[in-house]
């Protein structure tokens, strides 16, 4: 079969590459007004997926898993045909946008064209799950007629469907498509950067002196780096297999079981997804659904996930202590003074921080402001010995785009979803079909929705999982009286579990691949590790002191209460506090953990059930204390 050689198809999909993530920066900031240019936002957003539709079937073969060099001719015709169909719906946009009821040919033939390309680039980069859903939302688009019950739609014509969602800002060309070609590429040339520079190989570096001379050090390496560089990734199994061939070999060489070794690389990188700033960019979409600033969202989401993290830090702690495993040798740990040649790293993200929350600059505009911080430094002062070369920071426009177009397609493919439940209805119409089903009942409801978004979340990225979710399940929540912020990161939190919830944990697999351990195992121990998740999103729901909402002494009391149940409850788990657990300790200390954690404002009579948590969880701690010193040391322990 005919086909483009590797040495001609690898530069142009370069090109492609660089030429989409320099059309974003341009955008960002604001070039199109420097060259006098009046365009409409979504003729951008369709400019970037001129770029991003020929890239995925350069460098996606048509069968997952495949590898190849050559781009065969069926791929070229496939690049081709999308390239001129949103080539021709970004120049004719404001004409376009005003016929779309109208359904002229010219229209719709394009329109049924950039869908089709558009899905099948997303089985490429993702698999057939996302593909299947959007398929099932457009049958009901269509046949929604048949559906009985109060589900039942109105039938859409195909043309004008097709229309809507290729042109409208309510389709493919909308918010997912916004945040994801503005921010998330800003974001992820920031990453890019930062691993070109030495950056990622500081704050490894970093994390093995701060923790390397601790008992279980590997496992808590494992924890910061993971949860570090998670939130930029934008995809848990992702950041499992970018960071997991590093730490699991390290963790198992240490001694730990290979399922508990690839368990907490699992969880570590799917928490990343929940800890700001980025938080796999659903931060920045979570403002623009909820339309409030982000820096709002930051500081809800910020508690919740520390707690997640303290719970897993102390849990690879007790766990290192329960099977007798020791520091990482001090030959492996670098040297304090050839690594605070690289402090000036933290110093992008002091800027990052100061344009985001004091001079409130958009995301992207911060991230590129960064991103030239960061650049300026390193040819500077370098890491180690070595400075990036210019070629290699000009590379990164090509690395950056190669990184983002996985999260473009299914940015945009998350809009086809937004657009049917619009045109439909289903969106008001699941909502009243969910509150109907939960009785009105909030718990019934969460309860109802923690099922949901963990089938429904099963195998999607993250800003697919979130979309989804948002559009689904957050409606029906705020409907019964929850804070809006609190229902979102509830179906975000839930969403992401289903990360390391078996039957099918991705994240957990793909760790459990890579430590060698049986699949089921790591997810039944990753679910172990994991267990904040599942119970902080009730809580905050119910309570919104976690997410920073209300008076100031109630935040503080239930920050140090839910610190206090987070340490009771991993030690009960762990079944290790000073010495090894007896079941009936390790019962006590999560329901007394339990208690704890629930915040003073949860329900009426919640602060006796949390004053009780706090005392008789204080007292297991002291007589704890008390009979390990009781205990006389083993001969090798007073040595």
């Amino acid at each position: 079969m005919p086909a483009l050689p590797a040495r001609f198809a690898k530069p142009l999909a370069d090109l492609f590459a660089a030429c989409l993530v320099l059309l974003a920066v341009g955008w960002a900031l604001s070039f199109q007004r420097t060259l006098g240019l009046d365009l409409y936002p979504q003729q951008f957003f369709a400019g970037v997926l001129f770029f991003a539709l020929p890239l995925a079937f350069f460098t996606l073969p048509a069968r997952r898993g495949a590898t190849r060099e050559d781009v065969p001719l069926h791929d070229l015709v496939l690049a081709a045909l999308g390239m001129a169909a949103i080539g021709y719906i970004t120049v004719n946009y404001p004409d376009l946008v005003l016929m779309i009821f109208a359904r002229p040919p010219e229209l719709w033939i394009t329109s049924v064209i950039i869908i089709g390309v558009l899905l099948e680039t997303l089985r490429r980069a993702t698999g057939w799950a996302l593909v299947l859903i959007i398929a099932a939302f457009l049958l009901y688009a269509l046949f929604g007629d048949l559906i009985p019950g109060r589900l039942q739609g109105r039938p859409q014509n195909w043309q004008l469907l097709a229309g809507y969602l290729a042109v409208d800002s309510n389709g493919v060309l909308g918010l997912p498509m916004s945040v994801a070609s503005t921010v998330v590429i800003a974001f992820i040339l920031f990453g890019v950067l930062l691993g070109i520079t030495g950056g990622s190989q500081f704050f490894t570096d970093a994390a093995m002196i701060g923790m390397g001379r601790f008992r279980g050090g590997s496992m808590k390496i494992s924890v910061l780096a993971s949860g570090l560089f998670g939130s930029i990734s934008g995809s848990a199994v992702a950041n499992v297999v970018g960071t997991g061939v590093v730490t699991i070999p390290m963790i198992k060489r240490d001694g730990y079981p290979a399922h508990k070794a690839g368990a907490i690389e699992a969880v570590a990188s799917t928490g990343g997804q929940l800890m700001p700033p980025v938080m796999g960019a659903s931060a920045f979409l979570m403002a623009e659904f909820l339309a409030i600033p982000y820096s709002q969202i930051v500081m809800a989401a910020l508690l919740p996930a520390i707690l997640y993290y303290v719970a897993l830090f102390i849990q690879a702690d007790l766990e290192a202590a329960k099977l007798g495993i020791q520091r990482v040798p001090e030959s492996e740990i670098p040297a304090r003074r050839t690594v605070l040649v690289g402090l000036h790293f933290a110093s992008a993200f002091a800027v990052l921080i100061y344009l985001l929350f004091w001079l409130r600059y958009q995301p992207e505009r911060a991230a590129l402001w960064s991103a030239l911080a960061l650049c300026a430094t390193a040819l500077i002062f370098g890491y180690r010995g070595a400075r990036p070369t210019i070629r290699a920071l000009f590379g990164s426009f090509a690395r950056t785009g190669h990184g983002v177009v996985e999260i473009l397609l299914i940015s945009a493919a998350s809009g086809m979803v937004i657009g049917v439940l619009n045109i439909t209805g289903l969106s008001f119409n699941l909502t009243y079909a969910l509150v109907q089903v939960g009785g009105g009942s909030a718990v019934m409801l969460l309860a109802l929705s923690a099922i949901v978004c963990i089938i429904l979340g099963m195998g999607l990225p993250t800003l697919g999982v979130y979309v989804l979710l948002a559009a689904l399940v957050a409606p029906a929540l705020i409907e019964v009286g929850i804070e809006p912020i609190a229902a979102h990161l509830y179906v975000l939190y839930f969403g992401m579990m289903s990360m390391i919830t078996p039957p099918i944990a991705m994240a957990a697999f793909a760790a459990a691949a890579i430590a060698k351990a049986p699949a089921m195992a790591t997810g039944w121990a990753a679910m172990r590790f994991g267990w904040a998740a599942y119970v902080i999103p009730v809580l905050f729901v119910f309570s919104p002191s976690l997410i920073l909402v209300g008076e100031t002494g109630e935040i503080i009391f239930a920050v140090i209460t839910a610190g206090l149940g987070v340490w009771l409850v991993s030690a009960g788990l762990a079944g290790y506090f000073s010495d090894r657990l007896s079941p009936l300790k390790r019962l006590l200390f999560v329901a007394t953990g339990l208690m704890a954690l629930v915040p003073a404002g949860a329900f009426k009579g919640a602060i006796l059930t949390d004053a009780a948590g706090v005392v008789l969880g204080l007292a297991l701690i002291a007589s704890e204390m008390f009979r390990r010193r009781a205990v006389p040391l083993a001969p090798e322990e007073a040595q």
